[in-house]
């Protein structure tokens, strides 16, 4: 972990939150960028990471996060109390 870490309040999708037993959809947790708390939503909730970022990394696809309001990537940085929702891309016609 970074010692610059801050809390920010995360919010995650019901289709993801309800794949691991005890993650909550929405709590707090320490990271300094989206990097880390994937990194710590892995570590949390073990193949939790797996679903939100490939091998690249990159997020994948099919997930979008948003931080206080702006599209995101792994290498967004977190301010102490950003909203950061992690969805579910909508696709179709």
């Amino acid at each position: 972990m970074s010692s610059t870490e801050t809390t920010v309040h995360v919010v995650l999708p019901a289709a993801l939150a309800d794949l691991f037993p005890g993650a909550p959809r929405r709590f707090d947790m320490e990271a300094a960028s989206v990097r880390d708390l994937v990194d710590g939503l892995e570590r949390r909730w073990p193949g939790m990471g797996g679903f939100i970022r490939d091998s690249r990394p990159a997020i994948r696809k099919h997930m979008a996060i948003f931080v206080d309001g702006e599209r995101a990537t792994l290498k967004t940085p977190l301010s102490p109390r950003s909203d950061v929702f992690i969805i579910t891309a909508i696709s179709g016609g």
